[in-house]
C-alpha cells in the first residue's frame, strides 16, 4: 500500500484547479451534446465515393465522440479527487504531482516521472 503523503497544495491554487477543470467539463460535455445531434448527409448519393466518404465521416465522428467521453471520465476523477483531497497525488507512486504538470494537464493522474516512465 503506498503511503499518503502531505499535498503541498495552497486552497487558492486547488481552488484554481478546480474551476479550470469545471470550465473545462462544461465545454466537452457541450462538444458531446454537439456530436449526439444526427449528421445528415443528404439522399444524393448517387456514387459508390461519396457512400464512402460518408461512412469514413461517420466513423471519425464516433472516434471524436469516444475520445471526448474518455476525456470527460478523465475531468470528472480529477474532480471527484479535489472532493476528496486525493487531487495533485500520483496514481503511480504516491508523489505529489507538480505544479508544472498540473498547469498543462489538470487532470494528470501522474507525476512527470511515472509519465516518462509509460
Amino acid at each position: 500500500m503506498k503511503s499518503a503523503i502531505l499535498i503541498s497544495m495552497t486552497k487558492e491554487k486547488m481552488e484554481s484547479y478546480k474551476n479550470k477543470l469545471e470550465r473545462e467539463r462544461l465545454l466537452v460535455l457541450r462538444e458531446i451534446k454537439d456530436f449526439e445531434k444526427p449528421v445528415s448527409f443528404g439522399t444524393d448519393i448517387d456514387h459508390f465515393d461519396e457512400k464512402t466518404d460518408e461512412t469514413e465521416e461517420l466513423s471519425n465522428r464516433f472516434g471524436q465522440e469516444n475520445d471526448l467521453k474518455k476525456g470527460l471520465d478523465e475531468i470528472n476523477a480529477a474532480l471527484e479527487k479535489i472532493g476528496k483531497g486525493t487531487y495533485g497525488v500520483c496514481e503511480t507512486c504516491g508523489a505529489e504531482i507538480g505544479d508544472d504538470i498540473l498547469e498543462i494537464d489538470p487532470e494528470s493522474r501522474l507525476c512527470k516521472d511515472c509519465k516518462m516512465k509509460s
